[in-house]
């Protein structure tokens, strides 16, 4: 499935798209009647860091060696907690190519890490994303935008605080329950393409497909694998030259399956399905600061082989900020929904909030912080196998220290609680705490146009 993801977006790549509005970035003499799309219906994140920071059409490569102590390793269902000391090695590429009509962007980091004491957690990791805009015409735009990650370690990436992005969009993936030291394989992919047809009005559409697998059941008992695929329409209307108003469609398909099939001998498998309504409203308040919301009906169906569907109508709701000024950069977003690709069995009423921010202090010295919050209730506790729900709490924070041009020095410290009474490999231990240090080279060759 991972491989025909990724294949998927290679062929989309490749292939004629439909017209679509100009992205926000993009500044002409006509910009006054070009519609922004707004971030409730957009496949773009808010921006991670200030404009200074911000670079495009160039090649870079590097390396990232890094050392790290975690507090509470679990390598299986019956291991004990273990604290560990981690030695870890990322190369990096980076491709941002811009053309009057394109802007591509990918990027790939394959990870080595070596534990102290115990050598047999030792892992091979796979961060890689891909992102492709194309512009056919001044009203029109198509995105597409795929991202793959295989990791024994919920904290091992390249960059824990540049690899954290928010999205004010209906279609952002659920916020998941994960085994922290399990093997894990997720990718997902998401398109979206609109058309402004006339001076203030914009239609479009847009797509997501997300997998979460654990390899290695042993790791990941009580876990639920997903696979989940949705689609969305939408149509915006500008009120004045800040103010967007519109509606949005969305609807989402997900199947949950258990990780360990002998705990669960007739196979239990979980579909969940979703139809959510939202008018929404976006101000751009300035040049640098919007806000976005959105709320209206949802209708969900929960259905397995071993008990009776669940169906009902449920309130959903977005609401999102961004602001990103010349050295800094911060987002947060709140999101209710009834989703079924959390990782574990059941369907159910989540309640997430985020927020993230960065901060160049000096030309030196950058500081950063992200922290998420997320409440899960059980919609269809008459599941055989279902849990009751949860919380979830995690958080990091980074100081950067640029050294000459092309050499950083980075700590940082994030922390993971999660309190899921029926999963028993994190019931027990629900904290991870880790510290890290690291440093980085990195050389950048400028592409031109």
């Amino acid at each position: 499935m991972l491989t025909r993801l990724s294949l998927s977006v290679t062929l989309l790549i490749a292939m004629p798209v439909w017209p679509q509005a100009e992205p926000s970035a993009t500044v002409s003499s006509d910009t006054d009647l070009r519609m922004r799309t707004p971030a409730t219906v957009s496949a773009e994140t808010y921006p991670t860091m200030g404009r200074s920071e911000q670079r495009s059409d160039y090649f870079a490569t590097g390396l990232i060696l890094s050392t790290a102590y975690d507090n509470n390793v679990v390598g299986g269902a019956n291991a004990k907690p273990a604290s560990e000391v981690s030695y870890i090695i990322w190369p990096t590429v980076t491709l941002d190519r811009v053309t009057t009509r394109q802007h591509t962007t990918f990027t790939y980091s394959p990870g080595f890490t070596f534990y102290q004491p115990t050598s047999a957690l030792d892992e091979v990791d796979q961060d890689a994303s891909v992102e492709f805009q194309y512009q056919p015409s001044a009203y029109a735009e198509f995105i597409v935008r795929d991202s793959l990650q295989k990791s024994s370690n919920v904290f091992n990436q390249p960059d824990p605080l540049s690899g954290v992005s928010l999205s004010g969009s209906t279609q952002s993936p659920p916020e998941q329950v994960i085994a922290p030291f399990a093997e894990r394989i997720s990718n997902t992919t998401d398109m979206a393409l609109s058309y402004q047809f006339n001076r203030n009005q914009m239609i479009g559409a847009g797509g997501i497909a997300s997998e979460l697998n654990y390899p290695n059941s042993a790791e990941a008992s009580n876990f639920y694998n997903s696979d989940s695929r949705g689609g969305s329409a939408f149509y915006s209307n500008r009120r004045s030259s800040t103010q967007y108003i519109g509606v949005t469609y969305q609807y989402l398909w997900t199947q949950a399956n258990p990780v360990v099939a002998q705990t669960n001998p007739a196979n239990l498998g979980i579909n969940t399905k979703t139809q959510s309504y939202y008018p929404f409203y976006t101000n751009y308040l300035n040049r640098a600061l919007s806000v976005s919301m959105a709320a209206g009906p949802q209708y969900f169906d929960v259905a397995s082989s071993l008990s009776q569907p669940v169906r009902s109508w449920t309130p959903a709701a977005i609401a999102s900020i961004g602001w990103q000024g010349s050295r800094t950069a911060c987002s947060a977003n709140y999101i209710r929904t009834v989703t079924g690709g959390i990782g574990v069995s059941g369907a159910f009423e989540s309640n997430n909030a985020n927020t993230l921010a960065r901060w160049q202090v000096t030309r030196t010295w950058i500081v950063g912080t992200a922290v998420s919050y997320a409440v899960n209730k059980n919609v269809s506790p008459l599941l055989p196998t279902s849990i009751p729900g949860g919380h979830t709490i995690a958080g990091s924070v980074t100081l950067q220290h640029l050294i000459g041009k092309h050499y950083r020095a980075e700590l940082g410290y994030a922390h993971l609680h999660q309190s899921y009474s029926g999963i028993a490999i994190i019931a027990a231990d629900p904290d991870s705490d880790r510290v890290y240090f690291s440093l980085s080279y990195q050389l950048t060759r400028p592409l031109g146009r």
